[in-house]
């Protein structure tokens, strides 16, 4: 059925291709920057939103019509999945095991069944998160623990947030990209989207009013780093630096090889910081080299700005940067004022016609088990943003 739909994808872009019709330009389907002529309006659906077939059915249909074309549909979180693999474990979502579906697929077929663009959205760098170690042993922090984060002192990363693994490892490269693949060469998907593919080493609650570590100092690292630059990090510190930013690149890297090879009709994105400069030197994520040398088909900027101001400074560096990546402005909906939001979307589709919603809880009320809106503390907000915002977007997709 898979390679049914795929099939179909090559028949069809061939076809237009003979008629000289946008949309199927480059090799590749969609609505794309250099691929295609359509502006993007898409959003991100995590892993919390959906719990039954009917919740995705249900989703995707009040994306369509809220006007969106493009779906960015979480399915890993934190080295476990929502989708049936060979590689890695059920989520906690599922409650660690099968839930007699496969998500991914139900995505698929929902979404373009309603000529939506799915996108399968995984996190890469975190490996587990949680109060305490897994218990299934085949979870990651079980099954490798030496592939994640330790400080000088050898302690590994406090529970409480994303434990990552170490990028700075082949091994870990390796296994990323494979775990990537499999999403790839299983299901009909659009794209493929990375989040957190980054050193997500900001978030201080779990150490509490102490700073976050350098990581990783572990001496496996430390050697590695030694071999290439004959120093350590304290003697070198911006070489240090570079090489770990250089890891986080090699792993898009790899990705990105692997996708050309594994379908290459598949658009390869990234979620990157909404301050270029600061992600790179603080999180080791450099999206300019990544635009620069075509490692990926659009970046989605995080610029979640609440005044318009700020927004309006990140969006124009974005607009500025080198590259044949189409820029996808990411725009905060969640407890966000109407007029806010509508004026940074507009502003989006004046000035680069792409734009990103976070996310779909912030306008549509997750559902229970018998599929009824669970209404919440800010179920009177989301109806305020849906009644403020979504015309607005349907306007731009009937223009």
């Amino acid at each position: 059925m898979i390679r049914t739909r795929r099939t179909h994808h090559l028949v069809l872009c061939a076809a237009v291709a003979l008629v000289a019709l946008p949309g199927c330009t480059g090799g590749r389907w969609g609505l794309w920057g250099r691929y295609g002529s359509k502006p993007i309006r898409a959003i991100w659906v995590t892993r919390w939103d959906y719990k039954t077939p009917a919740d995705i059915a249900r989703v995707m249909e009040n994306c369509k019509n809220a006007g969106f074309n493009t779906v960015l549909f979480q399915v890993r979180g934190n080295g476990t999945v929502c989708y049936r693999s060979k590689i890695e474990p059920w989520a906690d979502e599922f409650g660690g095991r099968d839930p007699g579906f496969d998500p991914l697929a139900v995505a698929c077929k929902e979404a373009h069944k309603r000529g939506l663009e799915l996108h399968a959205w995984a996190n890469v760098i975190p490996g587990w998160r949680g109060k305490g170690p897994p218990s299934d042993p085949r979870q990651l922090y079980n099954a490798h623990p030496d592939w994640f984060w330790r400080d000088a002192s050898g302690r590994p990363q406090p529970f409480g947030w994303y434990c990552s693994v170490n990028p700075c490892y082949p091994e870990v490269r390796k296994y990323l990209t494979s775990v990537m693949k499999e999403i790839v060469a299983k299901y009909p998907i659009d794209g493929l989207h990375l989040d957190y593919i980054r050193f997500p080493n900001e978030h201080n609650e779990s150490y509490g009013s102490s700073a976050v570590p350098d990581y990783p100092r572990d001496p496996r690292t430390l050697a590695l780093f030694r071999k290439a630059t004959r120093k350590t990090p304290d003697q070198a510190p911006a070489a240090w630096n570079a090489w770990r930013t250089q890891a986080i690149t090699q792993v898009v890297r790899d990705i990105r090889k692997m996708v050309d090879r594994t379908d290459s009709k598949v658009k390869l994105t990234v979620a990157v910081g909404a301050v270029p400069e600061e992600a790179k030197r603080n999180h080791f994520q450099d999206a300019r080299t990544w635009m620069a040398e075509g490692l990926v088909d659009a970046v989605f900027p995080m610029n979640y700005a609440s005044d318009m101001r700020s927004y309006a400074q990140r969006q124009q560096v974005w607009a500025s940067m080198p590259g044949s990546s189409a820029v996808v402005m990411g725009i905060m909906f969640d407890k966000r004022d109407g007029g806010q939001v509508t004026a940074q979307v507009d502003r989006a589709a004046r000035s680069g016609a792409h734009f990103a919603a976070f996310a779909y809880n912030s306008l549509f009320e997750r559902t229970d088990e018998r599929g009824r809106p669970v209404m919440d503390g800010q179920s009177a907000s989301r109806a305020a943003l849906r009644k403020r915002v979504i015309p607005h977007i349907r306007y731009l997709a009937s223009s």
